[in-house]
């Protein structure tokens, strides 16, 4: 996920039709559960928290994928944070 300030309030704006400038916070999650990026504007601008997983995935709510934002609480935030899936990693053998 590439996406920084100027394209994330872009997507705020046009795809879930909400102004970035409210106090909302808004949470981008990439298609493989890994990255996510907490977007909110604070008293000196936006800020952005990114958080990378090394290893395991996010797991969601479940929610209607045709819609184009979903609202959380803070309790379910933290949900998400807290409860990475851990995937088991096989090692592929060696060629001889």
């Amino acid at each position: 996920m590439r996406k920084s300030f100027y394209t994330l309030s872009g997507i705020v704006t046009s795809v879930m039709k909400r102004n970035v400038q409210d106090g909302e916070v808004f949470i981008f999650i990439n298609r493989n559960l890994t990255i996510m990026k907490i977007l909110h504007l604070e008293y000196g601008g936006l800020v952005i928290y990114h958080k990378k997983l090394e290893n395991g995935s996010f797991k969601l709510p479940s929610f209607d994928e045709n819609t184009p934002s979903l609202q959380v609480s803070w309790q379910d935030l933290m949900g998400i944070v807290s409860q990475v899936k851990i995937k088991k990693r096989r090692l592929k053998k060696g060629k001889k």
